[in-house]
Formats: C-alpha cells, sequence, structure tokens
C-alpha cells in the first residue's frame, strides 16, 4: 500500500535526494538549501549549479529577522513562498507585475513589466529580499540599479529560459549583491520559492 502521508514522503523523498547527491562541499545550512531546489526541480545534477555568495544563507536569515519584504518578479513565485512563516518576522510578501501603472510604464516605454515592476519595488522604504523566478530582464535591471547606487540587499535569482537567463544569472555571480543563483538555463519560479522557503522554515535552528 502507498503511503500517503506527506510528512514520510518528503522525509523519503530527502533521504534518495541524500543518496543520489552524496557529499558535497558546502555548509549544512547551504545543503539544505540545494536539497530543496533538488526536490523541486527532481535534477540531482543541478546540486554543484547552485550558488552561494559569500554569507548568503547567514544575510538572507539575518534580513527576513529583521522584517525585510519579498518582493517577486511574477504572481506564480509569490504564491508558491509561505507568506505566513514571513508575516511571523514583520515582512510582506509583494508582486508589482500586474499593476495598473507597471502595465502603463510597460506600454509608454516598451519595456518589460518585469522591469517596470523592478523600477517601483526598489524604491519602497525598508529592507527589500528580491526573488527572480521567471524574468532573465527583472534580474539584468536589478543588477542595473544597483550598480546606479541603488541599495539592492539581497537576491534569489533563478530565471528560467533560453534568452537571457543564464547571462543574467552569470552577471549576477559577478557582482558584490548577496545573493542565491543558480548557474545555466534552467530555473523558474519553483526553484526560486524553494531557495526562499528553506531559509524561511530554518530560520530557528
Amino acid at each position: 500500500m502507498k503511503d500517503n502521508n506527506p510528512k514520510k514522503i518528503e522525509a523519503k523523498s530527502m533521504r534518495l535526494i541524500d543518496q543520489e547527491i552524496g557529499k558535497l562541499d558546502c555548509s549544512d545550512a547551504e545543503l539544505k538549501t540545494i536539497k530543496r531546489v533538488i526536490h523541486a526541480s527532481a535534477e540531482p545534477k543541478l546540486a554543484s549549479e547552485v550558488k552561494f555568495s559569500q554569507n548568503a544563507i547567514e544575510i538572507m536569515s539575518d534580513l527576513i529577522r529583521e522584517g525585510a519584504d519579498i518582493i517577486t518578479d511574477v504572481t506564480m513565485l509569490k504564491a508558491g513562498i509561505n507568506e505566513h512563516k514571513l508575516a511571523e518576522y514583520g515582512g510582506e510578501l509583494k508582486c508589482f507585475i500586474a499593476d495598473q501603472d507597471v502595465r502603463d510604464k510597460a506600454e509608454k516605454t516598451s519595456l518589460t513589466r518585469s522591469i517596470m515592476a523592478m523600477r517601483k519595488a526598489i524604491d519602497l522604504p525598508g529592507k527589500k529580499i528580491f526573488a527572480i523566478g521567471n524574468a532573465p530582464t527583472a534580474l539584468f535591471e536589478l543588477i542595473n540599479l544597483s550598480q546606479k547606487g541603488k541599495k539592492v540587499d539581497f537576491i534569489v535569482g533563478t530565471p528560467v529560459g533560453f534568452v537571457g537567463a543564464a547571462e543574467s544569472k552569470d552577471d549576477l555571480m559577478q557582482t558584490e549583491i548577496p545573493h542565491i543563483s543558480l548557474k545555466g538555463r534552467k530555473g523558474g519560479s519553483a526553484i526560486a520559492a524553494s531557495i526562499v522557503n528553506s531559509v524561511l522554515y530554518n530560520l530557528d535552528d
């Protein structure tokens, strides 16, 4: 008889992931995040492609504890992040991609809504974690805004696709912006959400 208990299913999944990936050269905190990425993607080969800037987990954890908001590039990613857990620390989950002013500015400038959403979000008060799972243009824009002097506290950058995705992540990894990312074309909202949630769920460890 198949086991329908979600906790047992997840525990078995994690044991199988451990067997698949073997020993990795990373911290325990990083390993937890890597395993969540594999769990979300069913791609053990991604274990070596998850990239962390120095002290990334610690920096992101401190930002959440300090009440940072999390801003996503798309509503699908927003839906995948544990909003109630974030709220326990005073942060809000936000996404501006569907806002009318963002739509209007994108149409007027012939730039993507993702770019306009980042331009809107960057000037919000308080600390901010950006989670980009879909749109390379959003990630490119955050890097551009940072280079122009805007404060970007942290980026979870895992956009997916054939055009710009790998390049935007490569650019991110060359910056001083604290980040967690994933090399190559693969990525997506589910992977970005798994990274954010892995940090949220382990804040009390």
